[in-house]
Parts: structure tokens; sequence; C-alpha cells
């Protein structure tokens, strides 16, 4: 018999009793994915050394030892279990160093619990050399190719065609420059002026955060963590 897939949830117990805990279970329950709780360090621990937890989640103000030395402890007795870290906004530059780029990933707090499915499985997926799935995921940034849904920061965002036209071809070549005249032909399939790109990054910036998106004089535009 297939063994399940078994995600561990460190998280406080607060947040997996809430409506968090219950949209996780209900999405990735019906998948096959088994949720184990554990809700200080020292169930975390136990739980990773029995090596049952394909994937951690793990809040970086779980209660008992600190976290970043738990996270520490994982990646030296578990280096293939991929980590997505919770942290709050003011954290976050500090915790982003102790990612591992090719297999670790962050939510920002606040987030909805179906934008925390989708990095879950985005994850397991690559831990099992899968195909990725068509969820464009970039620091806080989620986006959801097939639904056409769009999350910050666990916010879900409302986008225009045109908008989420611009924001897809930023995420599928995060941390590069797009051209304008690449950008002009993803979002209006013809030469636009700059100016025009320009006004509708202008909203999009409104939407995603200011500062998500960088300006690369005369050259295009990058989408940053």
């Amino acid at each position: 018999m297939e063994r399940r897939l078994c995600v561990l949830l460190a998280l406080p117990p607060s947040a997996t009793s809430s409506s968090l805990g219950r949209g996780l279970r209900r999405d990735l329950g019906a998948e096959g994915v088994e949720l184990v709780v554990a809700s200080d360090g020292i169930e975390l621990l136990d739980v990773m050394r029995a090596g049952s937890a394909n994937l951690l989640v793990l809040d970086m103000e779980l209660p008992g030892p600190d976290p970043a030395v738990l996270l520490g402890a994982v990646h030296a007795e578990s280096p293939p279990t991929p980590v997505i870290t919770v942290v709050p906004r003011e954290r976050r530059a500090g915790v982003l160093g102790l990612l591992r780029g090719d297999r670790d990933d962050f939510l920002i707090r606040p987030f909805a619990a179906d934008e925390l499915a989708a990095r879950i499985r985005l994850r397991l997926r690559a831990a099992a050399g899968l195909p990725s799935p068509t969820v464009l995921g970039h620091g806080g940034l989620a986006v959801d190719v097939d639904a056409g849904q769009v999350f910050a920061d666990g916010r879900r965002v409302s986008l225009s065609p045109t908008e989420y036209a611009l924001l897809l071809a930023l995420a599928e070549r995060a941390g590069q420059v797009v051209t304008h005249d690449e950008l002009s032909r993803r979002a209006w399939s013809e030469p636009v002026s700059a100016n025009l790109v320009q006004v509708y990054v202008s909203y999009l910036r409104r939407k995603i955060g200011p500062e998500r998106i960088r300006t690369v004089r005369g050259a295009g535009y990058q989408l940053d963590g």
C-alpha cells in the first residue's frame, strides 16, 4: 500500500484549531495528505526524528526552543525535508538567511489557508521530483495560474485582466528583468508606450505592495521578494 504524504504543522495551538487548521484539513486531507500537529519545539523534533514527515511548516514564533535553532536542527538531521517558515513581516529579513533557496519557502503572517495549501503542494511535488504545478510563488506572493487567483501575504488580491497578465509575465521570470516590449506583448498583444506600461505597473504595485516590483531604469521591471 502506498504511504500517504505527511505534513508536520509546527504552529501555535490557536492556529491549528482555527479556520486555518480546518481549511488545511479540508483541502489537503481530500488529496490524501496526512497532517500532524506539533504545538511546541519538543514535539516537532520528536516527529522529525521519527522520519514520518515529508514536509515541515514551522512558525518562527513557536513556543519552546528558539525556532531558528530548531530550523538548523531539522536541516542537519533531515536534509531532504523541505521547510515552509511562517514569519511576521518584521522578522522576514532575518529568516531569509536561514532558508535553503532550492528547498525551503516562507510565508508572511497573516495568510489564507488556501495560500499555505498551495505552497505545501508546490514543495511536496518539488521534493518528489514531479513537474511543478501551475502555482508561481515568490516570497509572500503566489499566482495560481489554473484558478487565475493571486495572493499577497495570504491576502487574496483582485486584479484586472491587464494587471494579471503583467503580474504573470513578471512572476514567470521572478528575479529577472522583464522588458517593456515583452510586457507590452503579454498584456496588450501589441506594442504600447512605456508610459502606459508604467501606469499599469503602478496599479499593480498598489495591490500587491510597491516594494515587490522594482524599476530597472532603461530596461524594464523586476519582481523581487
